[in-house]
C-alpha cells in the first residue's frame, strides 16, 4: 500500500494533499494527558519507549493522519551530550547555559548511546503499530536552533544571547556546531535504521538570522547533516524547516538537498508557488491561530493554502506546532476540508 506522505517526498503529487500536525502528538489530547499524567517528567516520558509510542499513534487513531512523527523533543541530544536539561511546568526547557568556550569543551563530543537507546525502541514498538499507509517520521533540530537554548539555558524572544556568542566567539560557536551536526547526522541515521520512513530537521529559530549568519549558521550545517545521512543512508526522505526563512528559502533549498521545505505561516505563498514548490515539494503552511479560531476563518486559511498549493507537490500542516488549547473539534474541521468533506 502506496504512503501518500512519501509519494510526495518521492517527487509526486497526490490528487488529495496528505495532512499531518507538528506536535499533533501533545496537549490539545485528553489522551495524552492521561499519559503525561503518568509519566511524571516530560523527560521520562520521551525517554520511556511504551510510553511514548502510545502518545506518537494517539493523534493517528483519533484522526487517521497520514504522518506519524516520533514523540521526542530537540533537546535529547543536549542532554545526551551531558547538559542538564529540565522541562518546568509553564516555563519550557531550563538548561545549565553554555557561557564560555570551557563550558563548550566541557561537553561530551559524542552522545551517550545509552541515553538515546530508549528512543529507538519507541521508533521499532510504533513501526509494528503503524497503519500501513501512515509515514512514519523522525526529527531532529537543527544545530543553530538546538545551540541557541545550549547557550542561553532557554528561549528567548530573539535567542540575542546566541547570536551574540556566535559574534563574539565565532570560533567557539563553530566547535559547539560542529558537535552537533556530527551527532545529528548520527541520531538521524539511527532513527532511519530503527524503523523511520523519513526525517525532519526543526530549525525553529532560523528566522532571526541577518543573510550572511543565516547562511553560515542555518544553511552550512544543515546542508552537512543532509549529506552525512545521505552516506549512511542514500535514499533517505528529508524536510528541511527553517522557519521563518522567507525569500532565503531559495537560497537554502539551492545549498541543502531536501526533498521537501517546510513554510510557516508568515510566508509568501506566491513566492512559494513560484520559486520553491517547482523544485521541491512544499509542507504548511496554516497558521496554528487561524486553527485556534476556528469557523470561517479557518476554513479561509485552509481553502486559500489548497488554492495555492494543491496542484502541485504538498503535504498540508500547519506553519508551526498546534496550540495546545486547540480545540478538537478544530482539527476534526481542518481535516474535513483538506479533504474534500
Amino acid at each position: 500500500m502506496s504512503k501518500p506522505v512519501l509519494e510526495v517526498l518521492n517527487g509526486r503529487a497526490v490528487n488529495t494533499p496528505p495532512v499531518w500536525m507538528m506536535r499533533q502528538a501533545g496537549r490539545y489530547l485528553p489522551e495524552y494527558q492521561a499519559v503525561r499524567t503518568r509519566a511524571g517528567s516530560f523527560l521520562d516520558l520521551c525517554f520511556n519507549p511504551e510510553l511514548a509510542a502510545e502518545v506518537t499513534l494517539q493523534p493517528i487513531r483519533r484522526f487517521g493522519l497520514d504522518a506519524a512523527i516520533l514523540f521526542s523533543d530537540i533537546l535529547v541530544i543536549p542532554h545526551a551530550l551531558g547538559q542538564t536539561v529540565t522541562f518546568s511546568a509553564g516555563e519550557g526547557p531550563l538548561l545549565t547555559p553554555l557561557a564560555d568556550r570551557a563550558a563548550i569543551e566541557g561537553l561530551r563530543g559524542t552522545v551517550d548511546d545509552a541515553v538515546l537507546a530508549p528512543v529507538y525502541e519507541t521508533i521499532r514498538r510504533v513501526k509494528t503499530e503503524l497503519p500501513p499507509a501512515v509515514t512514519f517520521l523522525g526529527f531532529c533540530g537543527a544545530p543553530w536552533t538546538v545551540a541557541t537554548y545550549m547557550i542561553a539555558g532557554r528561549g528567548t524572544a530573539s535567542q540575542a544571547p546566541a547570536r551574540l556568542f556566535a559574534y563574539r566567539e565565532p570560533d567557539a560557536f563553530a566547535a559547539l556546531i560542529d558537535i552537533l551536526v556530527e551527532n545529528s547526522i548520527t541520531y538521524l541515521a539511527r532513527q532511519i535504521e530503527a524503523g523511520v520512513d523519513a526525517v525532519q530537521l526543526f530549525d525553529t529559530w532560523a528566522g532571526v538570522l541577518p543573510p550572511e549568519e543565516f547562511a553560515r549558521w542555518c544553511v552550512e550545517p544543515t546542508r552537512r547533516i543532509v549529506e552525512g545521512v545521505r552516506a549512511r543512508h542514500p535514499g533517505a526522505r528529508i524536510i528541511g524547516f527553517p522557519r521563518g526563512a522567507g525569500t532565503q528559502l531559495a537560497g537554502f533549498i539551492d545549498a541543502v538537498a531536501v526533498d521537501a521545505v517546510s513554510v510557516d505561516w508568515s510566508t509568501d505563498r506566491a513566492f512559494v508557488r513560484q520559486a520553491i514548490q517547482p523544485r521541491v515539494a512544499v509542507q504548511g503552511n496554516l497558521d496554528p491561530l487561524a486553527l485556534l479560531a476556528g469557523g470561517a476563518a479557518l476554513d479561509r486559511s485552509v481553502a486559500a493554502i489548497l488554492r495555492d498549493f494543491g496542484g502541485g507537490r504538498f503535504i498540508f500542516n500547519l506553519g508551526h506546532g498546534i496550540l495546545p488549547e486547540t480545540p478538537i473539534a478544530h482539527v476534526e474541521r481542518m481535516l474535513a476540508r483538506v479533504r474534500g468533506g
